[in-house]
């Protein structure tokens, strides 16, 4: 097992990379935690889940939303949950950031930890303290800042994912390596297909190392102020994506990133060879380097982004493959390299 730590001002985090779902209560500072799960992960590991309270909800995106968060709270106040409680997110993505969003608002504030059962969740969703809801189909609208106290990253979890769900999860640490790390992204091309496979040692290198990159950019800013900023690579066209064609969000956000390497090398900074090398990993791993989707709706949800500041959105670049900038650029720009992909692919619709 491997440990990494975040520190931020709201507290710090140990990412455990290898601890097992079945040691849970050695992670946990109490004796009866509440837990909040999914019914999917209900289903699957229940059996397997320590002694506590538990709290189901409905599974999926769609399920992300204050009216979920409210009835988590009711749960909590008829189990009369105190202030020296202790929340626990077992499941994925979704699950741990209503979890957190729960934990920090809940009597102002309750202890919480995750057990990510997805890879998306072990590599980027679970890692950081940003915890939200969606609100009117738009991402993380509504959100606070709070570290979990621990975060269990389970590699035996991730076998009873479907493929897709895999994928999602590459599609974020291929993220990582594009912003941060060359050799990373190597690695990725050398080993693609025994990460698709689930390779024990490679699944553990990749999960690991993209902690490690969340980590060191989240201890230096918590509250993406400024470098943490650069780990929305790919997510102002993929959240705009994902949104408006009901694509996953590692589907979406792949189309992001080759549509951002587009933008990159119409401005200068990225070579076109190192698009090439995006667009060509992103493809051995069997992710979308396009999709079908309605540029004006997209355009809509961009201009709804947290990261809009007036007519310009803070958006990343890639300066080289490993390498990352941010750069304050205008709603009109994106909608031409929009209208520009549009015309280079008849599937993309005005």
């Amino acid at each position: 097992m491997k440990s990494v730590q975040v520190t931020g001002s709201s507290g710090q985090s140990t990412i455990l990379i290898g601890e097992r779902l079945e040691n849970l209560m050695a992670c946990c500072p109490v004796k009866l935690p509440v837990i909040i799960t999914d019914v999917n992960v209900y289903e699957r590991y229940r059996q397997v889940f320590p002694p506590a309270e538990v709290i189901v909800i409905n599974a999926g995106e769609k399920e992300k939303t204050l009216d979920t968060v409210r009835h988590i709270y009711e749960q909590l106040l008829a189990l009369e949950a105190d202030r020296g409680c202790f929340l626990i997110g077992i499941g994925g993505g979704m699950v741990c950031d209503i979890t957190g969003f729960a934990a920090t608002t809940y009597m102002r504030g309750v202890r919480f930890g995750f057990v990510a059962t997805s890879l998306l969740c072990q590599v980027d969703a679970g890692i950081g303290g940003k915890n939200g809801v969606n609100l009117g189909g738009y991402k993380n609208m509504v959100g606070t800042f709070g570290q979990p106290e621990f975060v269990i990253c389970d590699p035996c979890l991730l076998k009873s994912l479907p493929p897709v769900e895999i994928r999602c999860g590459l599609a974020e640490i291929v993220k990582h390596a594009a912003i941060a790390d060359k050799n990373l992204f190597s690695y990725l091309e050398t080993h693609y297909d025994r990460a698709l496979a689930l390779d024990a040692r490679v699944i553990e290198k990749l999960v690991h190392d993209s902690v490690v990159i969340k980590a060191d950019i989240v201890n230096r800013d918590e509250r993406e102020t400024g470098q943490r900023r650069k780990l929305n690579f790919g997510h102002t066209f993929g959240h705009g994506i994902e949104k408006t064609t009901g694509a996953s969000h590692g589907e979406a956000v792949s189309a992001g990133m080759v549509l951002a390497c587009a933008l990159s090398v119409k401005k200068g900074s990225l070579a076109a060879r190192d698009a090439r090398r995006v667009s060509a990993l992103l493809e051995k791993l069997g992710l979308p380097v396009r999709l079908e989707f309605n540029g004006a709706a997209v355009l809509d949800a961009i201009r709804k982004d947290k990261k809009r500041a007036g007519s310009q959105i803070h958006f990343v670049l890639l300066r080289s493959i490993g390498e990352a900038l941010v750069e304050k650029i205008s709603i009109e720009e994106l909608a031409r390299i929009l209208a520009v992909r549009q015309q280079d692919d008849p599937n993309i619709s005005s």
